[in-house]
């Protein structure tokens, strides 16, 4: 495998003002602005700052030559990399209190961590150990560790090596990995806990989290901030995990009619933990509705009249009578304790809003007594809509893909989120950048359907222009929710995506167009290398369900990353998912950002299949690109998901130069590739659907 790097800074407070893959992008883009004598001027900074996207809404180039001025810079003289950084940092400062200053989001983070807020909640903190102390402090690894100190790093200490992370997400998402891949023992050595931080943020990603601007080298030296802010998104998705019709058909008691149940359907999990609060308070006779995690909380009064609803039987009067809300949220806590409902927060965390610790701690309401009736006859209703079982899987594989792009808007079901247009419209602007007439477009909420209508005409427009086939689709046909198409479409961009990028990889090959076919000669070609005999036809080979052909590949690509002494024959239904399962980890660990589950590969889902194999083919080449030109490891530095700007997410967040090499495969690879089909041939065929 290719060496460990990371960029190192002489100063270690400037060090530790930026991740790795910040640090990497801003190396990039500096060296790319060096003159014929290999120096930079303090009079080339505005150009470079301007390619910089967190300024180009703040700045105008003169505003930067002025600032710079100001600090009295003389625009001859040479600057150096650090002197750049300490530049960066102010133009950051002064944009920061330029825009009105920062919103306080430190943990459940839905976009992009960053280092704009290095402090860190000892409330939050103190909250999260608990949460692993509970649920990890069986685990026969880490039971020698645990319990956690609260009030002392133990937290950020023991995250280092990965292994707490890792078993942490299979905590949130049972089975996402296979345990089998972590390496766990007392002296790990630096490429084995990189690959343990690898397999963790490609994991991550696969679940929901969004791990934009961090790295494996950040979680190695355990910054906390980044750190508390992946295990709160990890957390949070254990919490809400449930809060759908899907996996809770009662919730459907929440609305009256069927026009509801579709809003319901439309609701992100936070907003409908708050309807299921608000329905409870209605009932309990609180005159006020709670729109947020934190103002509306503050008093207390609404904890006790919900309590008071779902555990009348641990009910103490006085804690609606007291006048003191600091008294109140003691005595909410304590009737929370008397339900079964552990202490993770304190009353000051209910009194000062802190809206984190406030939605786990409704959240730990609903999973212990959600108050819903079991039989109704509004269930039989939820529980009809249950969709086929593969378009599942893919509705999932593409929503995770588009979530880990770092677009602004958040996917929570997909087939009703794309419907006015807009988030399509955004991966179509991250992917192409440039491509989307935004003036053109209405951003939600919309009202009027014909804005609906206009968004989804420009995303076939923009679709065609790219040569996408999209014969007889017009944007109604995705604001009527046809999901045939819109998966279609999905996944004709995703994977034209994959394969330019594998194209851009392969450069030195004239600009060879890249095709599934070249996909499936690599991989056998690859597996014959190290004299293995199997062989597959296509990416719908039976024989690809066992799961040995891609060990092989696996094994070929990188011949230590696969254990031959955990691998099952895959005969049986019980040893081919234990080689799924196993694949999917071991892809990862390795550098691969993927999307499927392991009932892809049992049943040969050939979407699926191929995005493996390119996965594991764009790993492959670019090790060999890496070693010739000198970059550092994927498996060191891949696990980012964009940079400012670049054509398709970045593996490791550099610039344009080095992304056209790198782009984010993992967020490719998500769904990237079968044949070539286009939207009309899968509107007729239910073949690969």
């Amino acid at each position: 495998m290719s060496k460990f790097e990371g960029v190192i800074v002489s100063d270690q407070w400037l060090q530790s003002q930026f991740t790795q893959v910040e640090l990497r992008s801003l190396k990039s883009k500096f060296v790319s602005l060096k003159n014929q004598n290999g120096k930079v001027t303090f009079g080339d900074l505005p150009r470079l700052m301007m390619k910089i996207k967190a300024f180009i809404d703040v700045y105008s180039e003169d505003e930067i030559k002025r600032i710079l001025s100001e600090s009295g810079n003389d625009f001859t003289h040479d600057v150096d990399f650090e002197a750049f950084l300490r530049i960066y940092l102010n133009l950051r400062s002064q944009a920061t209190t330029k825009q009105g200053g920062l919103k306080h989001s430190s943990s459940f983070l839905n976009e992009t961590i960053t280092t704009l807020l290095h402090t860190i909640s000892e409330s939050e903190k103190a909250c999260y150990v608990a949460h692993i102390n509970s649920y990890l402090g069986d685990d026969p690894f880490l039971s020698q560790y645990l319990p956690l100190d609260p009030a002392t790093n133990d937290l950020f200490d023991l995250s280092k090596d990965g292994i707490l992370l890792c078993k942490l997400i299979n905590v949130a998402v049972p089975g996402t990995i296979d345990e089998r891949a972590i390496n766990t023992k007392r002296n790990l050595t630096l490429w084995e806990i990189n690959e343990n931080h690898t397999l963790c943020l490609n994991s991550a990603k696969a679940i929901g989290c969004t791990v934009v601007n961090i790295g494996t080298q950040d979680l190695v030296e355990g910054r906390p901030h980044l750190v508390l802010g992946l295990i709160s998104q990890i957390i949070k998705i254990q919490l809400l995990a449930d809060l759908s019709l899907k996996k809770t058909p009662q919730l459907v008691e929440l609305v009256d009619d069927s026009q509801e149940i579709e809003e319901l359907l439309n609701l992100s999990p936070e907003k409908v933990l708050l309807k299921w609060m608000n329905f409870h308070l209605q009932r309990g006779g609180y005159q006020k509705t709670v729109q947020n995690y934190s103002s509306d909380l503050k008093d207390g009064e609404a904890y006790a009249y919900l309590l008071n609803v779902l555990a009348p039987e641990h009910c103490n009067p006085s804690t609606l009578d007291t006048k003191d809300s600091n008294e109140r949220s003691n005595l909410v806590l304590e009737h929370a304790e008397r339900l079964g409902c552990k202490r993770y927060l304190t009353p000051r965390d209910i009194t000062e809003g802190t809206s984190n610790l406030n939605l786990a701690f409704v959240a730990q309401l609903f999973h212990h007594r959600s108050g819903l009736s079991t039989d109704t006859k509004k269930m039989s209703y939820a529980e009809m809509m249950t969709e086929d079982v593969q378009t599942c899987r893919e509705e999932r594989c593409f929503r995770m893909w588009i979530n880990s792009l770092g677009i602004s808007t958040r996917v929570n079901n997909l087939f009703e989120d794309v419907r006015n247009g807009w988030i399509l419209l955004e991966v179509l602007d991250k992917i192409f950048p440039g491509s989307v007439n935004w003036k053109l477009a209405t951003r939600p909420p919309i009202r009027m359907p014909f804005k609906k209508v206009e968004n989804c005409n420009q995303v076939v427009k923009v679709g065609k222009q790219f040569r996408f086939s999209l014969v007889n689709v017009a944007g109604n046909d995705i604001v009527q929710g046809n999901k045939k198409l819109i998966l279609a479409l999905l996944w004709q961009l995703m994977r034209f995506t994959m394969l330019q990028l594998l194209k851009n990889l392969r450069s030195h090959s004239q600009g060879k167009e890249i095709r599934d076919a070249d996909i499936l000669k690599w991989a056998n070609r690859k597996v014959k290398s190290i004299g293995k005999t199997s062989h597959i036809e296509s990416f719908k080979d039976r024989s690809l369900s066992s799961g040995l052909f891609f060990l092989e590949l696996l094994s070929a690509v990188e011949p230590r990353v696969v254990n031959w002494n955990l691998v099952t024959k895959g005969e049986s239904d019980d040893e081919k998912k234990l080689n799924a399962t196993y694949i999917i980890s071991v892809a990862r660990k390795l550098g691969c950002s993927i999307f499927l589950l392991p009932e892809d590969i049992m049943e040969v889902n050939q979407k699926m299949i191929l995005t493996l194999a390119a996965s594991i083919m764009y790993w492959s080449l670019q090790q060999q690109s890496e070693d010739a030109d000198s970059f550092p490891s994927p498996a060191s530095t891949v696990t980012t998901t964009t940079p400012e700007a670049s054509p398709c997410p970045s593996v490791c967040g550099e610039d344009e130069s080095y992304s056209s090499l790198n782009g984010d495969f993992s967020n490719l690879s998500v769904d990237d590739t079968t044949s070539d089909t286009t939207v009309s041939s899968q509107l007729e065929s239910d073949e690969l659907f």
